[in-house]
């Protein structure tokens, strides 16, 4: 195809010819004037009246608002409009009337296409069939399987919604967190993020995805034609014996609209301390903490380094009819039998300081707060631990240690944390290997003795005997992994129980990290590097993916500063 710019420009000035008319229509009506290619359009409204209906009336429905319905119009005097606009009405609706031009009309016409059944309800949910889910199970046994199956799909004869049950089947076969849809300059990569780790599954047309993006913002409640903001939805998917939250994210790009779909494994709430990868003497402390009816318990670490899912097994270790449990989350991602889940709604002036406010009068017995991030939420949560209130909250540092300078940065009270925190705990996650193809790596010599010098140099809490002779381990992969060597993942933790020596720290004047760290080792204390070793040496990680959480390996200050 040609490019004629002369046809372009006559067609630009045409339609800005409709829009000023549209405008003048407007002003005579004494209505509003409204131009579609920059107004949201709810695909729930469509369901009001047909293509046919929007053809013959000249008339689009734009949004629905409990029993008002936003209805743009090329002109109400039109007997074929009124006949329309009278049945509306009489079904209890109030209608707000707005003056389109015909090319906003038929730009809005266009999304007809995406919704099927216009005067069916559009539902928040995609199902995949028993059939294809266990034909894949079966055939989906690496992750080239998976780009097979994707290369193979025939998009001139296939509908969109089979490619989305292709999608989310591997996707949930190959045990996926996220799907990442990403324009680029001429295609569109599909990545799947396997145990925190990206991989290339497919390259899509952008026409092509204009579709798929199209589905996921029906599915999701979002706004069909709005391209240049953030938008988030989430919907249900529905396999054979269960089914998946989908949270939906779509941000604009340099080269469109990039999509990240996150799956909520309903698994992940049933989990326990020891799938976490908590080593026993971090159990028998936490239990013990646990069992205090009042104090704080903090986790720290990054956006995705699995807060969110230790603080549910939390939540579900202690849970009991005799104890009123409330949270506070931004989103709520899982739901929680016998727990009162609320979320804050910063729009709304309903903050994580508002909301642990409100929840406090609600008379709970232990409080999960999803994040502290300013001195208003520390205060409150900090004082609440110390009337009576068990609290679990998180916070974005680095470690365990940098914890206390982060509180104390935010404002509040050195005073104030040794008698309110009762334990911090700092986590990563590190990929699982697979236990059908692990491979025991040959160490130098310089290695095996310094991972000798290790075990030899554990805290007494530390069971020195399971780690007799050194032995690590390097991923494989085998058909049970799906060819990545690794199965699954678990977390590398720190825990720095305060006791009374940390508050005459606390008051002494220019106390650092350093200072903390060293306290804290006194009591045994074992930092995530060094879980991650100690992990590493039963088998269950990679030294290479230690490094990957934790950074290089330092076998010397590992050593320097443990108490034996």
């Amino acid at each position: 195809m040609v490019f004629d710019p002369l046809s372009s420009q006559l067609s630009h000035l045409h339609r800005e010819g409709e829009e000023r008319e549209a405008q003048r229509r407007a002003a005579e009506l004494q209505l509003s004037y409204i131009n579609l290619s920059g107004t949201p359009i709810n695909p729930e409204a469509l369901k009001y009246i047909s293509l046919a209906e929007s053809q013959e009336a000249g008339t689009l429905p734009l949004e629905e608002k409990h029993t008002t319905l936003a209805l743009g119009v090329l002109d109400p005097r039109q007997r074929a409009t009124q006949t329309l606009l009278e049945r509306l009405r009489q079904t209890g609706l109030s209608l707000e009337l707005f003056i389109i031009s015909p090319s906003s009309l038929a730009y809005g016409q266009g999304f007809y296409r995406f919704v099927s059944a216009p005067q069916e309800k559009i539902t928040s949910e995609l199902t995949v069939s028993s059939s294809l889910f266990q034909t894949l199970r079966k055939d989906i046994i690496s992750f080239e399987a998976l780009q097979k199956s994707f290369h193979s799909f025939d998009f001139q004869n296939q509908e969109i919604s089979e490619f989305l049950s292709l999608v989310f089947a591997n996707a949930v076969i190959l045990r996926a967190s996220d799907i990442h849809f990403e324009p680029e300059e001429s295609l569109i990569t599909l990545r799947f993020r396997i145990d925190g780790v990206l991989h290339p599954a497919a390259t899509l047309s952008p026409s092509t995805y204009v579709e798929i993006l199209s589905h996921i913002k029906l599915l999701s409640q979002m706004k069909l034609n709005v391209t240049r903001e953030a938008q988030d939805g989430r919907f249900t998917l529905i396999l054979p014996d269960v089914s998946f939250e989908v949270r939906s994210s779509v941000i604009p790009s340099g080269f469109g609209e990039t999509m990240v779909l996150r799956l909520l494994d309903p698994h992940s709430l049933f989990i326990s301390f020891e799938e976490l990868g908590l080593r026993e003497d971090d159990v028998s402390t936490l239990r013990e903490e646990l069992k205090r009816p009042n104090g704080m318990i903090l986790v720290t670490g990054p956006t995705g380094s699995g807060k969110t899912t230790t603080l549910y097994a939390f939540l579900a270790s202690i849970k009991s009819p005799e104890l009123k449990m409330l949270t506070l989350e931004n989103p709520i991602e899982y739901h929680l039998e016998g727990v009162q889940q609320t979320q804050v709604d910063p729009t709304e002036g309903y903050s994580f300081a508002e909301g642990l406010k409100a929840i406090l009068r609600q008379d709970p017995d232990v409080i999960l707060i999803g994040e502290i991030r300013d001195l208003q939420t520390a205060d409150t949560a900090l004082n609440a631990s110390l009337t009576g209130h068990l609290v679990f909250s998180t916070l974005h540092t680095n470690d365990a240690a940098g914890a206390l300078p982060r509180l104390i940065d935010l404002g509040v009270q050195p005073s104030l944390l040794a008698p309110a925190l009762n334990l911090i705990v700092a986590q990563r996650l590190v990929r699982r290997l697979c236990e059908n193809c692990k491979t025991p790596v040959s160490l130098t010599d310089a290695v095996r003795d310094q991972a000798r010098d290790f075990i030899k140099a554990l805290p007494k809490n530390v069971l020195r005997e399971t780690f007799s002779t050194p032995v690590f381990y390097e991923a494989r992969g085998c058909s049970a992994c799906g060819e990545l060597g690794y199965r699954g993942r678990i977390g590398l933790f720190e825990f720095l129980k305060l006791t009374p020596h940390f508050d005459k720290l606390l008051h002494s004047e220019g106390f650092s990290e350093p200072d903390i760290l060293e306290a804290a080792r006194e009591q045994g204390f074992v930092t995530m590097q060094e879980d991650g070793i100690l992990k590493a040496l039963h088998g269950q990680t990679s030294l290479s993916e230690v490094e990957r959480a934790t950074g290089p390996i330092d076998w010397k200050r590992s050593l320097k500063t443990k108490k034996a």
